[in-house]
C-alpha cells in the first residue's frame, strides 16, 4: 500500500468539511460521485479548500475556467453590466448579444448564432436543426460515434455512444445510430433513407481524448455533401481556443487546404468562463431554419452573460492565449512523454491537442489503492489530489488535464512534478 502523501487535516478542518458535505448529503440529489474535497475560494490556477490547503487546478472545472479562478476582468464585467442590465428576455434586442454573435461568426465563418445556457442545450439545438432540415423528407436519424458524449438530456444520452449514461432511462429517444470513431466506412454503411446528419466531437472529451484524423473530417464533409446530410460538431469541451484555435477542427485541419466547414457547432463551457452559457453556430445556408416559434430559451444570451463572454474573448485575444495553449500544451506533452519513457508500467501514452491533454494509464496497475470496483482513472486522480493537483478522469484509463488557457510555465512544471511524484510511487 502507498503511504499518505500529505498528513491528515486537523480536527477543526475535518469538522468544517464534514458539515458542508452533510448539507449536500441531506439536501442535494446524489447524482454525482463527488471527490472528498471541499473548496472555499480560488485565484488564477489555484483552488483552496476550507482548511486553506492549495491545489493546482489542472481540471479547470472540466474545461470551463478558461481564465482561471476569480479573474479580475470577469469580475469587473459582471459588476459593470449588472449595474445596467441583467436580463430582458429574448423578446427584445440588446447590444451585447448581437456583438457576441458577430464575434463568433467572425471566428468561424458566415452564419448565425443561437444562445442558450449549457452544452446539453446547445446539442439539443443541433438535434432540432437536423430534424427541421430533414422533416419534409421524413429524415430524422443522426449518426454519432461510440465513446462520444453529448449531454445528459434524454436526447443527449440517446446521442451519446456510452451505455453507462443510458442505464435506467430506457427507452431511448429514437433516431440515433452509433459507429466507431474515425471510421468513415462505418459512417457510410450506417446511412439509411432516414439519415439526416452526422454529429461528432473533434476530440472526445469524456470518451478518453481520441482525436479526429484530418482524413476522417474531410471524408465526412464529402460524404455529407454527397448524401445531402448536415455535418454537426460538438465543440462544447474542445472548443474556445483550447486546442490553440477557436474550434478543434481548425487546429486539426490547419495543414489541410482550406474549404472544410461543419454546418453547425455546439459550444458552452469556456464560452462563459464559469458563467453558464451555451451557443450554437449555424452555417449560412441553414441559419434561418429555426425561425420564430421553433426554438427558444428564457435565459439564453442575457446581457450579463454575453458581456462576460465578450470580455473573455477580449482577454484571450489581447494576451494571445491561443498561442499560449499551444506552447503550454506542447510543454506538458513533452514532460508527460518523458514519464511514459521512464515509467511505462504506469503511463503508456499521451493524447489530445493544446491544453486538452490526456494521460493514458497502463492497464491493470498494481499497488493502486482505493476501491478496486472503481475505474483506475478515478483512483489515480484521488492520488493526484493528495499530491495537490486537480485533474479529471476520462473513461476507465485516461486522466484529463484541462487547465486555464493562461497557465504559466512554472505552473505547468509544478503539475509535471506532482504527476511524476504519483507515477513514481505507483511504479515502485
Amino acid at each position: 500500500m502507498m503511504k499518505e502523501i500529505v498528513p491528515a487535516p486537523p480536527a477543526h478542518v475535518r469538522n468544517e468539511a464534514a458539515a458542508i458535505q452533510q448539507l449536500f448529503h441531506k439536501n442535494v440529489v446524489p447524482s454525482y460521485a463527488r471527490f472528498d474535497l471541499t473548496f472555499s475560494h480560488g485565484s488564477g490556477s489555484y483552488l483552496y479548500d476550507v482548511g486553506g490547503r492549495r491545489y493546482l487546478d489542472m481540471g479547470g472545472g472540466i474545461a470551463v475556467n478558461v481564465l482561471g479562478h476569480a479573474h479580475p476582468a470577469i469580475t469587473e464585467a459582471l459588476i459593470e453590466q449588472s449595474r445596467k442590465l441583467i436580463h430582458v428576455s429574448n423578446l427584445y434586442y440588446h447590444e451585447p448579444q448581437g456583438r457576441l454573435a458577430e464575434q463568433i461568426v467572425n471566428l468561424i465563418a458566415p452564419g448565425k448564432v443561437f444562445f442558450c445556457n449549457s452544452g446539453a442545450e446547445a446539442n439539443e439545438g443541433l438535434f432540432k436543426l437536423a430534424r427541421k432540415f430533414g422533416h419534409d423528407e421524413g429524415r430524422f436519424e443522426i449518426i454519432t460515434t461510440l465513446n462520444s458524449f453529448h449531454g445528459r438530456t434524454l436526447a443527449g444520452i440517446s446521442a451519446t455512444g456510452q451505455d453507462k449514461v443510458k442505464k435506467g432511462f430506457e427507452p431511448m429517444v429514437p433516431g440515433f445510430r452509433h459507429v466507431p470513431y474515425n471510421d468513415l466506412d462505418a459512417v457510410r454503411n450506417a446511412i439509411s433513407p432516414a439519415t439526416v446528419a452526422v454529429l461528432i466531437e473533434g476530440i472526445q472529451g469524456e470518451g478518453g481524448l481520441a482525436t479526429a484524423t484530418p482524413e476522417f473530417l474531410v471524408g465526412l464533409r464529402r460524404l455529407c455533401d454527397e448524401q445531402r446530410m448536415l455535418l454537426l460538431m460538438d465543440g462544447v469541451q474542445d472548443g474556445h481556443f483550447r486546442t490553440g484555435r477557436f474550434q478543434s477542427f481548425q487546429r486539426i485541419l490547419e495543414n489541410v487546404p482550406a474549404g472544410f466547414l461543419p454546418d453547425g457547432i455546439s459550444m458552452a463551457k469556456s464560452l462563459g468562463g464559469g458563467f453558464p452559457m451555451g451557443a450554437i453556430w449555424i452555417r449560412a445556408p441553414y441559419a434561418d431554419l429555426l425561425g420564430p416559434g421553433t426554438h427558444g430559451t428564457t435565459f439564453g444570451g442575457t446581457p450579463l452573460g454575453c458581456t462576460v463572454a465578450l470580455k473573455i474573448l477580449e482577454v484571450i485575444q489581447r494576451e494571445n492565449l491561443a498561442d499560449n495553449a499551444r506552447r503550454m500544451g506542447d510543454h506538458l506533452r513533452k514532460g508527460l512523454l518523458d514519464l511514459v519513457e521512464k515509467f511505462p508500467a504506469v503511463v503508456c501514452g499521451v493524447r489530445g491537442l493544446g491544453l486538452m491533454v490526456g494521460i493514458e494509464l497502463a492497464p491493470d496497475l498494481r499497488n493502486l489503492p482505493g476501491d478496486a470496483s472503481r475505474p483506475q482513472s478515478g483512483r489515480v486522480v484521488n492520488l493526484l489530489h493528495n499530491a495537490g493537483l486537480l485533474a479529471v478522469p476520462a473513461g476507465a484509463n485516461v486522466i484529463r488535464l484541462l487547465p486555464a488557457l493562461n497557465l504559466k510555465q512554472a505552473e505547468a512544471d509544478e503539475a509535471l512534478k506532482m504527476i511524476e511524484s504519483v507515477v513514481a510511487r505507483l511504479a515502485t
